[in-house]
């Protein structure tokens, strides 16, 4: 833009010295006066430059005056070199003032674009929080709902976890397929286990002191794995579960009676939140 108004007043002149060249009468300061000091004065931006606007008027008035009345041609050249000094003076404060204009609006421009930009990772960040608040409010919910299964098969809280003891009765004597009773149990677990993807189960499997403990330490094992496998079945992951088998090692009561040896043949389900508790368990 600078650029341009300056080739504009160039031209100005070069045409009015053009003109001169044919018109040896005409008076060049003059002329070149009363081209450029209107331009100022008509610029938007005049004001920035306003004291030397006023003074090229006022210059450019009395060269315009002496030269009406048939004054001295020194007197009005010089009043007509003051008149288009001040005018330059004024355009090259113009210029600046527009191309300050035009920085601060490049920054203003920028700020927005910055300001837009935290706007909206201040949204998206918002907008993760409330994904995961939602997150843990459902793994909350999933979790009551397990306590609440749990403790409705009279599951008892132990320093392990919920332990949940399924009796004998969900087997044959001496066999480890399960009876279609135990399904409902079985299904009811998968169930809870499949909406709490961040539990774990550790399944163990025991026996009284009856048979060999290779037996027994297989028979366990066997039972343990088929609630495994019924677990799996029903569609609850396998890094929720483990299997393992106990044999007669870990009575719950005396082996020397009827009652005692049937608390023995059991399996117990831990159910903990972390894996970590499941492997120390089994080791």
């Amino acid at each position: 833009m600078k650029h341009s108004y300056n080739l504009l007043l160039t031209a100005a002149v070069a045409s009015l010295l053009g003109a001169c060249a044919s018109t040896p009468d005409t008076i060049e300061d003059l002329e070149v006066a009363r081209a450029v000091v209107p331009q100022v004065e008509a610029s938007p931006r005049a004001g920035v430059a306003a004291t030397n606007v006023s003074e090229a008027r006022k210059a450019l008035d009395r060269a315009n005056r002496i030269a009406d009345s048939g004054g001295k041609l020194a007197d009005i050249e010089y009043e007509a070199q003051i008149a288009a000094r001040n005018a330059q003076i004024a355009n090259e404060k113009i210029l600046t003032a527009q191309a300050q204009e035009e920085i601060e609006k490049g920054n203003a421009e920028r700020q927005t674009v910055l300001a837009e930009a935290r706007d909206a990772e201040a949204r998206r960040r918002s907008a993760e929080a409330q994904s995961a608040e939602q997150k843990a409010q459902m793994a909350e919910q999933r979790a009551t709902t397990l306590e609440q299964e749990l403790s409705e098969l009279r599951a008892k809280k132990t320093d392990r976890g919920m332990v949940l003891t399924l009796g004998d009765v969900l087997f044959d004597t001496g066999l480890a397929t399960l009876k279609p009773g135990a399904y409902t149990t079985i299904d009811r677990l998968a169930t809870v286990l499949k909406e709490a993807p961040d539990r774990k189960v550790m399944i163990e499997g025991h026996t009284d002191s009856v048979g060999t403990d290779e037996y027994n330490q297989g028979l366990s094992e066997r039972r343990a794995a088929a609630v495994q496998t019924a677990l799996l079945e029903r569609g609850v992951r396998s890094e929720q579960i483990t299997a393992v088998g106990k044999g007669e090692g870990v009575p719950v009561a005396s082996n020397d009676n009827a009652g005692g040896r049937q608390q023995n043949r059991r399996v117990e389900m831990i159910f903990t939140d972390n894996q970590s508790q499941v492997a120390t368990d089994v080791e």
